[in-house]
C-alpha cells in the first residue's frame, strides 16, 4: 500500500477509538503506538491486514465504514476500574430503558447484569463472542459478566439494525466481544474496593499467560471477583418504604391533588400496608362483609402481639392504619446489592496445521455464586390468597368463620421463618472450534472458516424462609383442648380428622395460633415449616456454521467481495423445581411453599439459515467522489417453531472529500422467540397497577367477574398503590400462540475528520427503528385493559375473588410472553474528540459521546377495541414502573427509565509514566407519572385505600456523575497502580418511592446506589 493510504488507514483507526476513548477515559494506547511506529519508517512499503469489522462478513483495511461501530479497548476498560464487562458496557449512552445488574435485588439477584441498545431491552441487542453468539441463560438474555473481563482485547458496539449479516435479535445493535490473541507474556493484577460508607467492598484477581510462535499462539487465564452485600438499612433513602401518597381528593381529570405527603414506614413497624410485599406482619383480618367500622380491616393490638397470647374478641383488634406500629418496613431487609462471587477461566489457541490451514479454539467456564433476599413472605386467604386456609373450629380462631379463598381474609407476615433468602449458583461453558485457511479462486484471495458452538447454561436456585404451606393448614385446622388442657389437631370426635381443606389427616399435627405470630410455639411450628426448596434450570445451544469470503473481481474503483455462509442452530432448555414449589393452577396458581412457584418444563427447537454479502466499490477518486461503495445483504431462516424468514440490508458509504464520510443502512429486522420466550417456567411476581377499569362499574364486563355492579367497587390494591400476586411466564406454559417480531432500522450519519486540524474527529447519525408484533411479556395493566376492551384472548389470565368480603378484587394473573403492538423509536447520536497539540506539561484529550432520543412511541393493539388506552404512549424522558408495556420492552425487572439525552464526557492527561482520567455521565430531566388519565400513570398512591388514585407527575433535574482515575506506571519492574474514585461528590439517587419502584424507593439499574466509592489496582506483567 501506499504511504497515503496507510496513513489514512491509521487516521481512521484513530478516529473510532478516540471516540470512544471520549466516552469511557483514555485513548487507544496500541492504535497510537501502531502510527508512531508507520511514521518513523515512512520510506517502508507497509501493508495492512484486512479485518471484519462488526456489522458485516466482508474482510476490509477500514476500521470506519457504512457500520456505526464504538470499539472500546483495554485499555479503556482498564481505565474505568471495572472488575466486569457489564459495569463498563452500562455506561455507554446508548444503553437506555431499563438495565438489570447485580444492584436489582426484587427482580435480579442472579448477579447478571443484561443491556439494550436503544431502550428496546436486552433481548434485541445480539452479544457475540469473536464475532459468534454465545449462549443465553435460563435467567434471559446474555449475562455479560460470564465472560472474562482479563481475556477482551475490545469490545466492538455496532449501533444499528443487522438482522442481514446475523440473524435473529441483532436489532438495537450488537455487542461484540474480541478476546486477545497473540498475546505474549504474563500478567497479574490486584483489584480491590469500598464505598465511602465503609460497606460493599470488592476484591478482584486475574492472571493469564499467552505464548506466540511460527506455529500458533495460546492465551489462558483465571478471572475472579466477589462483591461484598450491602442492605437497604445501609442508607438513608433506603433504609424505609417511603411512599408519596395524596392527603385530600383529587378534582376533575388533570388536576393535581390540594396535598402531598410522605408516608415513611417506621424502622420499628411490625405489620405493613395491605397489598403485594406489603402485607400485615401480624394477623390482618378482614371478616365478611361487615368491616367493624374498619374500612382497611384489623390489625392485632400491640400489647396482645408483644404478650404473645391468643386474641379472643374484637376488643384485641383496632382499625389497621390507626397505630404507629401497624406498618411492616420490609426495606430494611432487603440488598442494596446482591453478593456474588465470580471465577472464570478461559483459553484461547490457534495452531497452523500448514500454511494455508489453522485450527481454532475457544473455552471459557464461569461460575457465579449470588443470592437475593427479600423481606419474610406471606400467606394469606380471601383477597390475599395464598393457598392458606383457617378452619373455623380451629381452637384458636375467635371469630368462628373460614378463612380461605373465597371466605374471611387474612394476612400473615412470616417473619418467624425469617427473610426469603435465595442462592443462586450459576455455571456457563462456551466452547468455540474448528477449521480455517486461506484459498485462491478466480485469481482472487479467498478465506474459509468450518466451526462448532456449544454453549450451555444453569441457574440452580436454593429458596430459604419459605414455610411449607400443607403443614400449617394442618396445624391450622380443626383442633380443640383435649382432657389433658391440651390443644390437639381434629375435633373432640375424631381427633384425626382433616384439615379445613379435607385432604391432609391431622393425626401428627402441631395446632398453632394463626392470629398471633408473636406466641412462641406459633413461631417454633413457622421455623419447623420452613424447610429449603430448589430450582434446576439450564440451556443449551449447539450450532455449526460454514462461512466463505473473497474477491469476485475487479472494478475501476477496487475488488467485488463476496461473503456467504450457512449455518444450523439447536436449542434446548429444561426447568426442574421441587415438588414443593410446583404451581397448582387449580388453586389459584399456588404452591405448598406459597411463594416463588414455578413448575417443570422443557423444550426446544431449531433454525436453519445461509447469508450472502456483497461489496461493491462503484467509484473512486473523481471529482466530489473521493469513494462510494454500496453493499447489499441478505439472510434466510428457518425455524422449526413458525416457519421462514428473509431480511436484507443495503449500506451506502458516500466520501465526496477525504475527510468526509457520509453514511447510511437500511435493513429489515426480525427477533424470533427466544428458547426462554416459549418455554420459560412460571415464576411469581409482584406488579403493581396504575388504574382497575372496574372500578365503580355498573355494567357487565368479562375483565369485571365477580365485581359488584353497584357502582361501589374500589380495587384496594390500585388505591394503595400496592402490589399484586402474578406468574409470568413463556408462552407454552399460558397455551398462547407466538410468532416472531419484524421491522424495520434506518442509520443515516456522517463522520469528519478534517486534516488541517489533526487529532479532531466528529460524527452524528440519525436512527429510527420500528416493530411490529412485539414479543413482549404481557403487562398487569395490559391484561386488564386488554381483556376490558373487547379483546377476549386475555380474560382467562385474570382471576377475581369471589368471596363475600372480597368480591371482585384481583387475587392474581398471568402474565404470558405474547405478540402485542408496535414500537416505534428514532433518535440522534453525536460524538467529538479532539487530542490537542503536545504541551510541555502533558498531552490532553477530550471528548464527548451522548445520544438524543427524540420518540419512544408505543401502540399495544393497533386497530384493535380499546387501543385508545394505551395509543401511542410516548414515554421519553420518563421513568416509571407502569408505562404501558414499555418497561416490559424494556427491562425485565418491571422499571424502566427514558431520558431524553444521556451523555459521557471526558477529560484525559498524559505525562511521562503518569496519566489521569475525569469522567461526567450526564442524564437529562425526567419526569414520573403522567397528566394523561388516558395513560393511567401516576406518581402517588391514594391512601387509605377508599381514595383515589390519581394522576399525578413528579418532575426531577438532570443527574450528573463525576469518576477520577490516576495511574502510574514503574517502568523498571514492569508495574503499574491505579486508583480512583467513582461518584467523587456522593451524588445520591433520586427519591421515585415505594409506590413506583420495586427496589430500594429508586431506580438501582440507571442510578448509583453506594455513593462515592474508591478502588485501586495493581497490574505486574512478566
Amino acid at each position: 500500500m501506499s504511504k497515503n493510504s496507510l496513513c489514512a488507514a491509521i487516521r481512521r483507526a484513530l478516529q473510532v477509538t478516540s471516540t470512544t476513548g471520549a466516552a469511557l477515559g483514555v485513548a487507544s494506547v496500541a492504535v497510537t503506538a501502531h502510527a508512531q511506529q508507520a511514521n518513523t519508517q515512512p520510506n517502508q512499503p507497509q501493508t495492512l491486514q484486512t479485518i471484519v469489522v462488526t456489522g458485516s462478513h466482508i474482510r476490509r483495511v477500514d476500521l470506519e465504514t457504512s457500520n456505526p461501530v464504538v470499539a472500546v479497548s483495554a485499555a479503556q476498560i482498564q481505565a474505568t476500574g471495572k472488575l466486569t464487562l457489564g459495569d463498563v458496557i452500562q455506561q455507554l449512552p446508548g444503553i437506555t430503558g431499563g438495565v438489570e445488574s447485580p444492584r436489582v435485588n426484587n427482580g435480579g439477584g442472579s448477579g447478571a447484569t443484561q443491556v439494550g441498545l436503544r431502550g428496546l431491552g436486552a433481548s434485541r441487542t445480539l452479544v457475540l463472542v469473536d464475532g459468534e453468539r454465545v449462549v443465553d441463560g435460563p435467567g434471559g438474555p446474555v449475562d455479560l459478566n460470564t465472560i472474562p473481563t482479563a481475556a477482551v482485547e475490545r469490545i466492538e458496539v455496532l449501533t444499528d439494525g443487522a438482522s442481514a449479516v446475523y440473524g435473529s435479535d441483532a436489532i438495537g445493535g450488537v455487542i461484540n466481544i474480541i478476546l486477545k490473541s497473540n498475546y505474549q507474556g504474563a500478567q497479574f493484577q490486584a483489584n480491590y474496593g469500598i464505598s465511602d460508607r465503609g460497606d460493599g467492598a470488592r476484591r478482584g484477581a486475574s492472571f493469564m499467560f499467552g505464548q506466540t510462535s511460527d506455529k500458533g499462539s495460546i492465551l489462558a487465564g483465571v478471572d475472579y471477583n466477589k462483591f461484598d452485600p450491602v442492605m437497604q438499612a445501609n442508607r438513608p433513602y433506603a433504609e424505609n418504604a417511603v411512599s408519596l401518597t395524596a392527603t385530600n381528593t383529587y378534582g376533575a381529570p388533570g388536576t393535581a391533588p390540594a396535598g402531598l405527603s410522605y408516608l415513611a414506614v417506621p424502622g420499628s413497624g411490625i405489620t405493613s400496608f395491605i397489598g403485594g410485599s406489603h402485607y400485615a406482619a401480624r394477623d390482618w383480618v378482614r371478616i365478611g362483609a361487615d368491616t367493624h367500622g374498619c374500612a382497611s380491616g384489623l390489625s392485632l393490638n400491640p400489647d396482645v402481639a408483644q404478650a404473645g397470647t391468643s386474641p379472643t374478641t374484637l376488643a384485641d383488634y383496632h382499625c389497621f392504619g390507626s397505630q404507629p406500629g401497624d406498618r411492616y418496613n420490609y426495606a430494611s431487609v432487603n440488598l442494596l446489592m446482591t453478593p456474588q462471587e465470580r471465577t472464570n477461566l478461559f483459553f484461547k489457541g490457534e495452531y497452523h496445521l500448514t500454511d494455508n490451514v489453522d485450527f481454532y479454539t475457544t473455552v471459557y467456564h464461569n461460575k457465579t455464586r449470588s443470592a437475593f433476599q427479600l423481606a419474610p413472605t406471606v400467606l394469606g386467604s380471601g383477597l390475599l390468597d395464598t393457598g392458606f386456609v383457617i378452619s373455623k373450629d380451629s381452637y384458636y380462631n375467635p371469630f368462628g368463620v373460614d378463612f380461605s379463598r373465597n371466605g374471611a381474609t387474612i394476612g400473615l407476615r412470616m417473619f418467624p421463618a425469617g427473610p426469603r433468602y435465595t442462592s443462586v449458583q450459576g455455571s456457563t461453558d462456551q466452547l468455540m472450534a474448528g477449521f480455517k485457511g486461506n484459498a485462491t479462486m478466480f485469481g482472487q484471495d479467498w478465506q474459509w472458516d468450518v466451526g462448532y458452538n456449544f454453549g450451555h447454561e444453569s441457574l440452580i436456585t436454593t429458596s430459604n424462609g419459605l414455610p411449607n404451606q400443607t403443614v400449617l393448614n394442618q396445624g391450622a385446622g380443626p383442633s380443640f383442648l383435649n382432657a389433658d388442657g391440651v390443644v390437639q389437631c381434629g375435633t373432640a370426635a375424631d381427633g384425626s380428622a382433616s384439615d379445613a381443606a379435607g385432604a391432609i389427616p391431622l393425626s401428627d399435627c402441631t395446632p398453632f395460633d394463626p392470629f398471633n405470630l408473636f406466641n412462641p410455639n406459633t413461631q417454633a411450628v413457622i421455623q419447623a415449616a420452613a424447610t429449603p426448596a430448589l430450582t434446576d434450570a439450564w440451556v443449551i445451544n449447539r450450532a455449526y456454521h460454514a462461512d466463505i469470503n473473497g474477491g469476485l473481481f475487479d472494478l475501476p474503483a477496487g475488488t467485488v467481495q463476496l461473503a456467504a455462509g450457512a449455518g444450523y442452530r439447536k436449542l434446548y432448555t429444561n426447568n426442574v423445581v421441587s415438588n414443593d414449589l410446583l404451581v397448582n393452577l387449580a388453586n389459584g396458581g399456588n404452591c405448598i411453599l406459597g411463594s416463588q412457584c414455578s413448575a417443570h418444563l422443557q423444550g426446544g427447537y431449531n433454525v436453519k439459515e445461509a447469508y450472502a454479502e456483497v461489496f461493491m466499490p462503484l467509484l473512486k477518486d473523481l471529482p466530489l467522489v473521493h469513494a462510494l461503495n454500496v453493499t447489499l445483504g441478505d439472510r434466510y431462516s428457518k425455524y422449526s417453531t413458525f416457519g421462514s424468514t428473509s431480511n436484507w440490508k443495503i449500506a451506502v458509504e458516500y466520501r465526496p472529500i477525504e475527510d468526509l464520510m457520509l453514511r447510511g443502512t437500511v435493513a429489515s429486522v426480525f427477533r424470533a422467540p427466544t428458547i426462554r420466550n416459549v418455554f420459560q417456567a412460571p415464576v411469581g411476581s409482584a406488579p403493581l397497577l396504575s388504574s382497575d377499569p372496574c372500578d365503580h362499574i355498573t355494567t357487565a364486563n368479562p375483565a369485571c367477574e365477580n365485581v359488584p355492579l353497584d357502582g361501589s367497587f374500589k380495587d384496594i390494591f390500585v388505591a394503595g398503590g400496592q402490589q399484586l400476586a402474578a406468574l409470568t411466564s413463556g408462552s407454552k406454559f399460558a397455551n398462547f400462540p407466538l410468532g416472531p417480531e419484524s421491522g424495520k432500522s434506518f442509520d443515516f450519519g456522517a463522520v469528519y475528520s478534517p486534516h488541517f486540524v489533526p487529532g479532531l474527529s466528529m460524527s452524528a447519525d440519525i436512527w429510527r427503528i420500528y416493530l411490529n408484533d412485539v414479543i413482549t411479556k404481557v403487562g398487569a395493566q395490559t391484561v386488564l385493559d386488554q381483556c376490558f376492551n373487547g379483546v377476549t384472548a386475555y380474560c382467562p389470565l385474570i382471576h377475581r375473588s369471589s368471596g363475600v368480603a372480597s368480591a371482585g378484587q384481583i387475587q392474581e394473573l398471568y402474565l404470558p410472553t405474547v405478540n402485542l403492538g408496535r414500537l416505534d423509536v428514532k433518535g440522534l447520536d453525536l460524538a467529538a474528540s479532539y487530542r490537542l497539540p503536545r504541551f510541555s506539561f502533558g498531552q490532553f484529550d477530550v471528548g464527548v459521546n451522548a445520544t438524543y432520543l427524540q420518540q419512544y412511541k408505543i401502540q399495544t393493539a393497533p386497530g384493535q377495541a380499546g387501543n385508545q388506552v394505551l395509543n401511542a404512549v410516548g414515554v421519553m424522558g420518563s421513568f416509571g414502573s407502569a408505562l404501558g408495556s414499555a418497561c416490559p420492552f424494556g427491562s425485565s425487572v418491571g422499571m424502566c427509565f427514558f431520558p431524553r439525552l444521556k451523555a459521557i464526557g471526558t477529560l484525559s492527561w498524559q505525562l511521562g509514566p503518569w496519566d489521569a482520567q475525569w469522567t461526567m455521565t450526564y442524564s437529562s430531566k425526567f419526569k414520573l407519572g403522567s397528566l394523561d388519565p388516558s395513560q393511567g400513570q401516576t406518581a402517588v398512591a391514594s391512601f387509605p385505600p377508599t381514595g383515589p388514585a390519581g394522576p399525578y407527575v413528579l418532575h426531577f433535574g438532570a443527574w450528573v456523575y463525576n469518576n477520577v482515575q490516576v495511574g502510574y506506571s514503574i517502568e523498571p519492574i514492569n508495574t503499574r497502580i491505579d486508583v480512583g474514585v467513582d461518584n467523587v461528590f456522593d451524588k445520591q439517587p433520586p427519591l421515585l418511592f415505594a409506590n413506583n419502584v420495586l427496589n430500594a424507593n429508586t431506580d438501582p439499574g440507571d442510578f448509583d446506589t453506594l455513593g462515592r466509592y474508591y478502588w485501586a489496582r495493581l497490574t505486574v506483567k512478566f
